[in-house]
C-alpha cells in the first residue's frame, strides 16, 4: 500500500537544492538523511545547513533553544541503499543529468520499500521518461522544489503518466504541510510550469543577440527601467549559462526543434563564460554581482514582447491540460518572485491586442514556437483562462482511481495562518501558537494572504477570525529588534499591512473572541465590519508595558469612537467585554460564544451574494475618506463614486433584479 504517513525523508545529491530541500524538512519536524556519494559534498552541506540555521535564529524566525532538536533530526550517509531502505520518501536532488537521475532512481526503488514515495526534484525532464527506471512507477512523482528552497514557498507538484492521485494529492498536502505554495501539474511536460514558460522567453532573448536587435546590457536596463529586479541575461549568468544551454538542448528534443535555433548562449558554453560560477558570461562578475556595463535601455523591444510570449506559452498549457491557469499565475509570481503573471496581465488586454502582438513577435522572430496558441487564434483566451478545472477528457487515465479536480475549499498554505475560501468568501484564520500572538512572520504572512484575497475576483467578503477560540491576545513581545529604528520600522511594517486591509476592495469581517488585545484589537479595528462574543476581553495594555498602540491603534479609535472614550481605553489600558464595546459603537453585533462562528460566516454568505463588489469597494473609499478629510472633498469621493458606478454591468444588473423582483447576480464589473 502506498500512502503511509511521512515522518522519515531521505534527500539524495547533497547540493544547493538537495540539502536545502533537507533542512526544510528538518525545520519542519521530519527526520531527515541527506545522501551523497561524496563525504566532501556532504561536510559542505552540514556547514550550509548550520549557518542557515543560526542565519534564521539571528533574524528571529527560530528560538536558539531549537537549534538543537532541528540539527538532530539531521543524519549524513554516503550509502545509498541504506539511507533509502527505512523512508517514507526519498526526493532525488541530483544534478540535471538524465543517465545519472536514471541510475539513482533505480538503485533507490531496488532499495527502498515498497510503500515508499519516491520523487525526483527533476526542474526540466518529464517524469514519465524517468519513471522506466523506478520499480512501481505509481509511487514515482515530481517535487519541484524552487532555489533557495528554504526562502522560496513554491513547489510545483506534477503527476507523471503513470503517478497514482493518491499520492499525488499526498505529496501536495505533505508540501502545504511544511509551508509551501504547492501548485498541481496534472499533465507531465518538459519544464512543467515555471520553466515551460520561461523556455519560449530564453529563446527569444537569445535571438535578440543572434538578430542584432540590441545588447545584452540595453535589454538589461530596459528590463530593470521596468520595474523587474534583474534583467534575462544578468539572470541567465545567475543561474549559469550551462543551466540555460542543456534546458534548451532538452526542449529541442522534447518540445520543438526550435530550440536548437539559438547561437548566442552556446558560443558562451563553448567558451566556458557560464557566468557567476566562472566569473565571467555575458558580464564580468565581482563580489557577487554583475558588472553591467552603462548604456540606454533598448528602444527596439517593448514589454509587451516578453509578456505577450508569456501568454502564449501559458494558453498552451492550460489547452494541454497540464495546469490551471491559477496555478500558473501562482507559479509565474513565485517562482519568478513577480508581481504579477501572465494571466492577471492578459485579463487587462483583450484577445486581439495579444494576437496582434504575438503575431509581431512570431514575424520577427520567424519560429513556430512563436505562433499563437488555438485559444487566442479563436478569439477564446479569456474563457480558458477563466477555467477553474479540468474537463474529464483533460484528467490522465489514472485520474479515475480518485477525482483531483474538484477544489471547494481551495486553501492556501501559510506559515501562521491559514488562508480558505467558501464561494464568494474568504476565511483568514491566524494560528500562531495558542494565544494568536503578532509578530514579523505573522505580518508578513498577512499582507501575502490580504493581497492574495484582494487579487482574487471571486472573492466578496472576508471573514478574519483566530483559531483556539481566541482572536489574538496582542503582539508577541520577546521579539528581539537591534535598534529603536529597528522597532519603530516594525510598528510602520504593521501600520501599513493593516491599511492594506482598510484600502482592500473586499469587505472584511472580525470575529472576535476570546481575546483581541493590543495589536489584536488593532487589527480588528482595520476591517469594516467587527462581530464579538458577549465575553471576548478587548483592550489595549500597550501602557502597562511601557509601549502604546502602534499598530493604527491610536487613531482608528479616536475615529471610530471620539477622543475622550478613546483616550480613556488607552491611557487606562482598561478591558471592556463584547456588550461593552458594542454600546461604545466598535462592534457591530454581539453573539454567544457557541453560535459567533456560525452567525458570522452566515452573515458574510449573505452580504458576499447581495451586494455588488465594485459598489462595496467605492463605498468603502468613500467611507475611510470621508473620516479623514473635510466633508467637501467626502462628498467629491462620494459623487466621483457614483459616476463611476453609472458605468459598470453591476448597476445594471442591480437595477434590472429590483424591477424584475429577482435576486441580483452581481459580477464585480
Amino acid at each position: 500500500m502506498i500512502g503511509l504517513e511521512i515522518r522519515k525523508v531521505t534527500v539524495v545529491g547533497a547540493g544547493l537544492m538537495g540539502h536545502g530541500i533537507a533542512e526544510v524538512f528538518a525545520l519542519n519536524g521530519f527526520e531527515v538523511t541527506l545522501e551523497d556519494a561524496f563525504p566532501e559534498a556532504l561536510n559542505k552541506a552540514r556547514k550550509s545547513i548550520e549557518t542557515s540555521i543560526d542565519r534564521m535564529i539571528k533574524s528571529g524566525k527560530i528560538k536558539q533553544e531549537n537549534r538543537d532538536g532541528i540539527l538532530g533530526r539531521l543524519a549524513y550517509s554516503s550509502e545509498l541503499e541504506k539511507a533509502s531502505s527505512e523512508a517514507d520518501l526519498v526526493i532525488e536532488a541530483v544534478p540535471e543529468i538524465m543517465d545519472l537521475k536514471k541510475d539513482v532512481l533505480s538503485k533507490v526503488s531496488s532499495s527502498c520499500r515498497a510503500d515508499t514515495i519516491i520523487g525526483t526534484n527533476t526542474s526540466n525532464f518529464r517524469i514519465s521518461d524517468l519513471a522506466d527506471s523506478v520499480k512501481g512507477p505509481d509511487r514515482f512523482i515530481g517535487i519541484h522544489f524552487f532555489n533557495p528552497p528554504v526562502v522560496l514557498k513554491l513547489v510545483e507538484v506534477i503527476k507523471g503518466d503513470s503517478t497514482s492521485n493518491s499520492v499525488f494529492e499526498q505529496i501536495f498536502g505533505l508540501m502545504k504541510e511544511l509551508g509551501k505554495v504547492p501548485i498541481r501539474v496534472f499533465k507531465d511536460s518538459p519544464g512543467f510550469v515555471v520553466n515551460r514558460i520561461n523556455a519560449p522567453e530564453s529563446l527569444f532573448f537569445c535571438l535578440v543577440i543572434d538578430k542584432q536587435i540590441a545588447k545584452p546590457e540595453e535589454v538589461d536596463h530596459f528590463a530593470r527601467s521596468n520595474g523587474l529586479p534583474m534583467g534575462p541575461y544578468e539572470l541567465m549568468d545567475y543561474v549559469g549559462i550551462d543551466t540555460v544551454v542543456h534546458s534548451l538542448d532538452y526542449y529541442k528534443k522534447s518540445l520543438s526543434p526550435d530550440y536548437g535555433k539559438c547561437h548566442a548562449f552556446h558560443d558562451l558554453y563553448n567558451r566556458s563564460e557560464l557566468g557567476l560560477k566562472t566569473g565571467k558570461g555575458f558580464y564580468v562578475w565581482k563580489d557577487g554581482k554583475a558588472q553591467i556595463p552603462p548604456a540606454e535601455p533598448t528602444t527596439k523591444l517593448d514589454l509587451m514582447d516578453i509578456l505577450a510570449v508569456e501568454i502564449n506559452e501559458a494558453a498552451k498549457i492550460v489547452e494541454e491540460g497540464i495546469a490551471l491557469p491559477d496555478d500558473i499565475e501562482t507559479g509565474v509570481k513565485l517562482g519568478m518572485n513577480r508581481p504579477f503573471g501572465p494571466v492577471s496581465v492578459a485579463s487587462g488586454l483583450t484577445n486581439s491586442e495579444i494576437m496582434a502582438k504575438i503575431n509581431s513577435v512570431h514575424e520577427r522572430m520567424g519560429l513556430d514556437v512563436f505562433k499563437p496558441a488555438k485559444s487566442i487564434e479563436s478569439g477564446k483566451l479569456r474563457e480558458i483562462f477563466a477555467k477553474k478545472e479540468l474537463a474529464s477528457a483533460e484528467v490522465p487515465a489514472s485520474a479515475a482511481e480518485s477525482p483531483v479536480t474538484e477544489q471547494p475549499k481551495q486553501a492556501s498554505a501559510y506559515e501562521t495562518l491559514q488562508l480558505s475560501r467558501e464561494g464568494k468568501v474568504a476565511i483568514l484564520e491566524l494560528r500562531n501558537q495558542k494565544l494568536n500572538l503578532i509578530n514579523a512572520k505573522v505580518v508578513e504572512d498577512l499582507e501575502r494572504a490580504v493581497e492574495e484575497i484582494s487579487s482574487d475576483r471571486e472573492i466578496v467578503v472576508a471573514v478574519l477570525r483566530g483559531s483556539n477560540g481566541i482572536f489574538s491576545a496582542g503582539a508577541e513581545l520577546s521579539q528581539f529588534f537591534s535598534s529603536v529604528a529597528d522597532f519603530m520600522n516594525f510598528s510602520r511594517r504593521g501600520q501599513t499591512v493593516f491599511k492594506k486591509i482598510q484600502d482592500s476592495p473586499k469587505i472584511f469581517i472580525s470575529q472576535m473572541e476570546g481575546y483581541a488585545l493590543g495589536g489584536g484589537f488593532e487589527l480588528s479595528l482595520s476591517c469594516d465590519i467587527r462581530f464579538a462574543t458577549e465575553d471576548v476581553q478587548i483592550g489595549f495594555p500597550e501602557l502597562q508595558r511601557g509601549i502604546l498602540p502602534g499598530w493604527t491603534g491610536t487613531q482608528r479609535l479616536a475615529k471610530l469612537i471620539g477622543m475622550s472614550r478613546a483616550s480613556f481605553l488607552i491611557l487606562s489600558s482598561e478591558r471592556i467585554n463584547g456588550k461593552q464595546a458594542h454600546d461604545l459603537g466598535i462592534v457591530s453585533r454581539v453573539f454567544p460564544k457557541d453560535t459567533v462562528g456560525k452567525e458570522t460566516m452566515d452573515f458574510a454568505r449573505k452580504l458576499s451574494e447581495e451586494v455588488a463588489p465594485v459598489a462595496a469597494y467605492l463605498a468603502k473609499v468613500s467611507i475611510n475618506r470621508g473620516s479623514e478629510t473635510p466633508m467637501d472633498s467626502g462628498l467629491w469621493t462620494e459623487a466621483i463614486s457614483m459616476g463611476l458606478l453609472y458605468g459598470t454591468e453591476d448597476i445594471k444588473e442591480g437595477v434590472g433584479a429590483f424591477l424584475q423582483k429577482r435576486k441580483p447576480e452581481f459580477k464585480g464589473k
